[in-house]
């Protein structure tokens, strides 16, 4: 039986380094089959006309905590399946669950419920893999995460956690800590992503991390080292270190608060649209009212306050993880930053795609990837979310933007 076909017309597509206008794009099946400057003449297809709005690839979160009341730390697999359906209404297609520091049993337990999800994921954003953020921690820069599990790189634990597994694609470590570059060589060689995070590393420190295969940067500014003295010298930090390394990718918590607008733009002035990837960050209260909320898992997580769109420790002493939906990130690019469309949804697509290495499937709207697409206003506001092929997303004003041929 053939693959019903999807056309998407008289929008203004958004590719890496420009926007198409009155741009058509095909879809049949899973995959797109074209993409045009003009119309495409296609008989028996399901037609959107996107009526002037923006056509852009799917949004890809390579961070992510939680969402809709739940969090990946839950225990069980309907959080992880709650979370991919939340973020989805906001334009995520694709996304890597993310873990918080914990005991070797409940690491090994969230694998094992990922890799359940993965196989039942069918209305919610779909899943690239998991990122284990932690336990391998600098102590003072923990931020909110449990100080009862930050420790040392143990290869006993990590080697254990990854022969039981092949879903972990990346792992956020503080690399001056002892056994961490060994750590990083050994991620490296599983085709892991080894990424600095937690970090009180100095320049010198980063360097040799970095030939150790800590090629990418977590959250940049957020629980990390920046200029600091040592007896009495000054010493760049691991921010002012990933600046300096050209080949070094960063991701941002583009929320607005985490980095206020100076930092956002300084980061894309330094590190520019290639190297720098948005992420949430965000955790079970994104698309959720503000209020109490907890962090980590239901049962035994910290509990935090959401108030001024993030969320904080009880004493109001620290940030505790954010709220945002991968919409915001990119508007707030656009509006606070002053980042130009295209570049601030190639931070959210292909940038990260690339960092991640499925560039060749996704990030962009290009003929044989896969069919995510979003169409979305001037306002960055999500109308239509399309994940693998199938709507799964209109928002309620644009349902008859769809005509069935």
């Amino acid at each position: 039986m053939e693959s019903r076909r999807i056309k998407i017309f008289n929008g203004r597509i958004i590719t890496p380094y420009r926007i198409i206008r009155g741009g058509t794009v095909l879809i049949e099946g899973n995959r797109i089959l074209a993409v045009a400057e003009d119309d495409i003449p296609v008989r028996d297809a399901i037609e959107i006309d996107a009526r002037g709005q923006y056509i852009s690839p799917g949004f890809i979160d390579i961070h992510v905590h939680g969402g809709g009341d739940s969090d990946f730390m839950d225990g069980d697999v309907a959080s992880f399946l709650a979370v991919a359906e939340t973020h989805m209404q906001y334009g995520t297609t694709s996304m890597v669950p993310t873990t918080l520091s914990s005991d070797t049993a409940s690491l090994l337990n969230a694998v094992e419920l990922y890799e359940q999800a993965h196989l039942r994921n069918t209305k919610g954003a779909a899943f690239l893999g998991i990122h284990l953020e932690g336990p391998y921690f600098a102590m003072n820069q923990r931020g909110a995460q449990d100080p009862r599990y930050i420790r040392n790189p143990d290869p006993e634990e990590y080697k254990a956690v990854l022969a039981s597994t092949s879903s972990v694609v990346r792992w956020s470590a503080a690399p001056e800590l002892p056994g961490s570059l060994e750590f990083g060589r050994y991620l490296t060689s599983r085709g892991i992503l080894a990424a600095v995070a937690h970090t009180d590393a100095i320049y010198e420190e980063m360097l040799e991390a970095f030939e150790c295969g800590y090629t990418h940067a977590t959250h940049l500014y957020s629980a990390m080292s920046g200029v600091t003295r040592r007896n009495a010298f000054r010493y760049a930090g691991a921010v002012e270190s990933a600046f300096l390394m050209d080949e070094m990718t960063v991701e941002i918590i583009a929320d607005g608060i985490h980095l206020p607008p100076p930092l956002l733009k300084l980061v894309y002035k330094i590190k520019g649209a290639d190297k720098t990837a948005l992420i949430t960050d965000a955790m079970r209260a994104a698309g959720m009212p503000e209020g109490d909320s907890i962090l980590g898992a239901k049962n035994n997580g910290l509990r935090v306050i959401v108030e001024d769109n993030v969320a904080k420790l009880p004493d109001r002493s620290s940030f505790a993880g954010s709220v945002a939906t991968t919409d915001q990130l990119v508007r707030n690019m656009v509006k606070l930053a002053d980042v130009p469309l295209a570049d601030a949804v190639r931070m959210m697509t292909s940038t990260p795609a690339a960092i991640m290495k499925v560039a060749g499937r996704k990030g962009s709207l290009t003929a044989g990837r896969d069919a995510d697409v979003l169409i979305f206003d001037e306002d960055i506001r999500i109308h239509t979310v399309i994940c693998g092929g199938r709507i799964m997303h209109q928002a309620r004003h644009t349902k008859d933007h769809v005509i069935v041929s």
